[in-house]
């Protein structure tokens, strides 16, 4: 925390500096003003007096650097987009044929939609009746489930449970009876659900702790990261990462195309 102008001042200079010199000199070494300065400036002035000039020329033209925040932002993106696309390629395996991870749907069907998720997230719950409709209106979906719980402990115990009702064969519908909720999916409230779901709760439990199961998640979580997916729901269709909740049809468009290899 600051507590003297002068302070402030100082920050604000080397935040100043840092963007132009380390993030946005590629965009202002391509603006015409700052070009004529760059070429004036070429043997005449010292290091202060120079800075002093890039100092004055943003306060004259500050939209110059709002266009270098978004070119660098975008940039940023098109690299993460990048990145991720080449883990999709080399990780095929881990993310649409991982032997430990539930699968729904038709088992054997000739597309695969694979969906990173947290049951306490309420955009995941707005989406599971939309992936129930897809799944009961293209018989050849298979749906991989990644349980990916980064919304706290609550989550964490609910993805567990849901992978050890995956030994008791009931994951789809232990899956559909914690959607059902209409709270939040606490550690009470999955045991209450299991119970309900006829699952053997006692060996549930022993299961959770199985050291199989911690794995998974935490394969389902570094593979997010390298993914960039960031957030929940997030879905995988194809060569194609899509973040966030969507609508039927926009949905059967990303299935479709992956089917297609579009």
């Amino acid at each position: 925390m600051f507590t003297k102008p002068s302070d402030a001042a100082r920050y604000c200079s080397g935040i100043a500096r840092a963007l132009l010199f380390a993030g946005l000199t590629g965009w202002f070494l391509i603006d015409p003003g700052f070009q004529a300065i760059q070429a004036n400036a070429a043997g005449e002035m010292s290091q202060d007096q120079f800075d002093q000039r890039i100092h004055d020329y943003i306060l004259a033209h500050p939209e110059v650097l709002v266009q270098a925040l978004k070119s660098l932002d975008q940039r940023q993106r098109e690299a993460d987009a990048a990145q991720a696309r080449q883990v999709l390629k080399a990780r095929a395996d881990d993310i649409f044929r991982d032997k430990q991870s539930p699968v729904g749907g038709n088992a054997e069907g000739n597309v695969t939609l694979v969906e990173f998720f947290d049951y306490n997230c309420p955009y995941c719950r707005q989406m599971a009746p939309v992936m129930e409709q897809a799944a009961a209106d293209d018989p050849q979906l298979r749906i991989v489930y990644k349980e990916f719980p980064i919304l706290g402990p609550d989550s964490v115990f609910a993805a567990k449970a849901a992978l050890a009702a995956d030994k008791q064969g009931k994951y789809t519908a232990f899956h559909k009876a914690l959607y059902g909720s209409k709270t939040r999916v606490t550690e009470a409230a999955v045991l209450k659900i299991a119970a309900e779901a006829g699952l053997d709760v006692e060996r549930m439990k022993g299961d959770m702790r199985q050291p199989d199961i911690q794995a998974l998640i935490d394969r389902n979580m570094e593979l997010a990261q390298a993914l960039r997916i960031t957030g929940t729901p997030g879905f995988i269709a194809g060569d194609q990462i899509f973040p966030g909740a969507t609508d039927l049809a926009t949905l059967k468009k990303l299935i479709e195309q992956a089917r297609s290899g579009k």
